[in-house]
């Protein structure tokens, strides 16, 4: 209300007064751009992590490969529900990849209404 918003990025000290204008958002640019490096160390390092227990499966355009459903989020889009039901439902063709790590499959008319990209972790060859 009649006064200039300044970020408490920039406030050295409660009530200091910080000279505002082009030096304001030098400074504000500078510590974003170490913000993001930051970032960008800190992904690096939890893909790292993550990498450790990630198998590495490719298919190729051609290939049969299982789907996995999941009973316990009773999943009733794929019209298999309950405890005892199978983990995995019948082997379907790869027709491309999509990414790298999704792949397009070729669904019967009954799941007409699933989507047909899936990761690969849902996939078993």
């Amino acid at each position: 209300y009649g006064r200039k918003c300044r970020a408490p990025i920039c406030w050295d000290q409660v009530g200091e007064r910080v000279i505002e204008g082009p030096e304001m958002i030098k400074v504000t640019n500078e510590k974003v751009v170490v913000a993001k490096e930051k970032l960008k160390e800190a992904r690096t390092l939890q893909k790292s992590y993550a990498d450790k227990h990630r198998r590495s499966l490719e298919f190729q355009p051609g290939d049969r490969v299982s789907l996995k459903v999941s009973p316990a989020r009773g999943v009733r889009r794929f019209g298999i529900k309950g405890k005892l039901s199978p983990r995995f439902i019948r082997p379907f063709e790869i027709l491309d990849r999509v990414g790298e790590v999704s792949y397009r499959l070729a669904l019967p008319p009954q799941l007409s209404h699933v989507h047909n990209v899936f990761h690969v972790s849902l996939l078993r060859g």
